[in-house]
Order: C-alpha cells, then structure tokens, then sequence
C-alpha cells in the first residue's frame, strides 16, 4: 500500500541559518570562559596542519579545553536555552501551526514539519526555545563515560554528511538504528522530495541543496542582512547567478511579511496544492461510475 505522501517537510541549517551566531559561542565558551579567538586558532591548526575534518577538529578542541571539567549531555542541553536566532523565530514556528494552510488542504489530511539538520551540537539545539515545534534534530553528539561526562564524539555530520539526513526524512527513518540505505520504492516514501524545502546559508550547504535540485525538492539560500563585509550575501549572490544551485535567495528574517517568510508560506501552498491535485486525480482514476439509465 503506498504512504499517504501528506506531510510537507521544512528542513534547517542552524549556523548562520536559523542564528547568526555559532552555537559554541552563544552557549558554551561565555559558560565555560573559552576564548573564542583562540579556540578557532586551535581548530584551523588541526584542519590545515594535521587534516582534520572540522566537525571533529572543533569537537576535540572543545574536550582538550574542557579537560577534567567536561560538562554531561544534560548540562549542555540546559545550556542551549541560551540560543539566540534571528527575527521572527521561534514564532514563526508556532504561527505555522495553525493558519498556514487552507481548509481544504487540512482536510486532505496535509501537515507540515521542521527539521533541522547541523554541524553543530545536537543537545544544544535541543535545549532550545526552537525544539517543541521540530520534529526531529539531527546533529553531532558526544558519547559520555560512566560519570556520565562527556568523553569522545559519537556522531559527527560533515556538509557532505546531511545529505544521509535528507534522506531519512524522505523514508521516514528518523531513529538511527534504521540503515538508511535500504531500499525503499518511491510509492511507500512518506516525505517525496517534492514535498520538502530546505534552507541553508552557504557552500556547506551545497550538497543539500544538489539533492534537493536533482529530486525535485525546492531551496532557500538565506544571508545575514545585518553582516556589514557583505560577504554573507555574496555568498548566497553567488550560489544564485553563478554556481546555479538555489533559485531563490532572501534575508534570514521569518517574520510575517518578510521575503523569506512569503517564499516559505508560497512554497508550503504550492505543494499543499498539488497533492490535493493528485489526491483528486487518483480518486477519479480508481473511480467506476455506476452504469446510467
């Protein structure tokens, strides 16, 4: 029997996405009293002098700096109450809730989710004021020892990595214990590519926004209005126009009215439309019409 494919699928970056801060430095070095400068120092040493990848350069600095004083998963969840996002969030995520979509594509049965796939650290995210209305958040983790500490990372995603995300979400296979790579035909897929939107900020989100283009899935390159070097704008000027990996290109504000916020909500109607659209044509494809007299 094939899935319902009713559910419309918004998925995040964090950094520079849903923050104009770095996690690490809103929630961790402040509580911690970690120099920021020098802690990056640190990971571009391990990136350019030693070849680390760097997710896992900036978890190993952060263990090394912590040292005996390493904190538990759950005091780095408390710490992401901390969390800092740009305008209109986490508002929006409620007032997506309700109102977004017409009577009719509720009645069809059509809902939306948000995910947030990041580099960064999961607990955090999921300490955050973001986290009650997401259905699922997928990020780095550390594993902890029998003190219950933080001891040695048990989940790194690189850039290239969250694309493994997207597809979980597209087969409905949000536990890990679920192998991703098993085949699933299209018809029993509960998220079709179609259905999904995902926003992302830059270059790291370039694989993410290939599969999306190629599966027929839609993008948002989001920038910092307020970044004075321009640089982040010109990032997302030049996935547009040069690199040809988005179509759409906005501020990263989600209020009511914003040009981001317009694109999502039309992005969310035109797909909730064209599944009433198929719901309706395959209702008078399997439909026998009863003989006239």
């Amino acid at each position: 029997m094939a899935a319902p494919q009713n559910t419309i699928a918004i998925v995040y970056d964090y950094d520079q996405t849903l923050s104009p801060n770095y996690m690490q430095e809103e929630a961790i070095f402040p509580h911690f009293g970690i120099n920021s400068k020098s802690f990056w120092e640190k990971c571009g040493e391990l990136v350019n002098g030693e070849g680390y990848d760097n997710e896992l350069a900036y978890m190993k600095v952060m263990l090394d700096y912590l040292g005996m004083d390493r904190p538990t998963n759950d005091q780095l969840r408390e710490l992401g109450s901390k969390l800092n996002f740009y305008p209109g969030l986490p508002e929006m995520f409620s007032e997506f809730q309700r109102g977004l979509l017409a009577a009719e594509h509720e009645a069809h049965g059509i809902v939306v989710e948000h995910y947030i796939i990041s580099s960064g650290i999961r607990v955090l995210i999921e300490g955050s004021r973001l986290a009650p209305f997401v259905k699922a958040i997928f990020g780095c983790e550390f594993a902890e020892d029998s003190n219950g500490r933080i001891t040695f990372p048990r989940r790194v995603i690189s850039h290239t990595q969250k694309t493994q995300y997207l597809f979980r979400i597209n087969k409905g296979m949000l536990d890990m214990s679920q192998d991703v790579n098993d085949h699933m035909p299209a018809e029993l897929r509960p998220v079709p590519f179609p259905n999904m939107v995902y926003v992302g900020d830059g270059p790291t989100d370039v694989p993410c926004f290939t599969v999306m283009r190629r599966n027929g899935g839609q993008a948002i390159a989001v920038y910092n209005p307020e970044d004075p070097t321009r640089s982040s704008f010109k990032k997302c000027y030049q996935l547009c126009v040069h690199a040809d990996r988005v179509k759409n290109i906005a501020p990263s504000d989600f209020r009511r009215g914003s040009h981001l916020r317009l694109l999502l909500e039309e992005m969310v109607h035109e797909i909730a439309d064209r599944i009433v659209q198929r719901r309706r044509s395959d209702m008078e494809a399997g439909t026998v019409r009863a003989p006239k007299f």
